[in-house]
């Protein structure tokens, strides 16, 4: 059977330790030079194998930088989880948030928000691979928390799309684009801070009657 033209040895042979040791190494030069500057010498270089080797698994540098992409893209996982109905609101929202804080302003994420941006023109696709596995994800499990919390009398929730949205800003806070911009990424204890502001904010907002809002310090 063929996936997209692909043989499905090939497509096993891709998974092999051999295949993740040239991905590493490509996603190192493609991370620090981007597509243009990243030559297949360097990245045979930094994947510590040869060129031939490099080529049996990607016949050009454009389908390397596609699997580089889609393996960053699958590996970002789950950065929001809801949690048992007993579990207090509150408790959820603070782990939600500083879940988020710390994807937003990971090394790994801030290199691939900047590639995709970069290469936005020439690969439009994986930019929007990268929202759809990363950032729309996270944004559908804060609706579906949201749609369960309303009902349940815990949140006072009309839109849960657009508070979605406002959680997800309020996560960012105002260092999210400075630190896209090359500005040092801020320590794990202000990325807290940013997460109990971002809860005590849209508690205020759609916090029910008898959820209290409290400060950790």
């Amino acid at each position: 059977m063929e996936e997209n033209g692909v043989s499905g040895a090939e497509t096993m042979s891709k998974r092999s330790p051999k295949c993740q040791q040239v991905l590493m190494g490509a996603r190192k030069v493609f991370m620090e030079h981007g597509f243009e500057g990243a030559s297949v010498d360097e990245i045979a270089r930094a994947a510590g194998t040869s060129k031939a080797t490099l080529y049996s698994y990607f016949p050009d540098k454009r389908q390397l930088f596609e699997a580089v992409m889609q393996s960053a893209v699958d590996s970002t996982g789950e950065v929001m989880r809801g949690g048992e109905s007993a579990e207090p609101v509150e408790a959820v929202l603070r782990r939600m948030a500083e879940s988020f804080a710390t994807f937003l302003f990971s090394p790994a994420a801030q290199e691939m928000f900047r590639v995709c941006i970069g290469e936005s023109g020439r690969f439009p696709e994986l930019g929007a691979a990268f929202h759809a596995s990363g950032i729309a994800r996270a944004r559908g499990q804060l609706v579906d928390f949201f749609e369960a919390a309303a009902s349940r009398g815990e949140l006072a929730i009309e839109d849960p799309e657009t508070a979605a949205d406002q959680f997800g800003a309020l996560c960012k806070s105002g260092l999210f684009m400075r630190a896209l911009l090359g500005a040092p990424p801020p320590a794990a204890a202000e990325v807290r801070r940013i997460a109990d502001e971002a809860v005590r904010t849209f508690l205020a907002r759609y916090g029910t009657a008898g959820g209290a809002v409290t400060n950790r310090g």
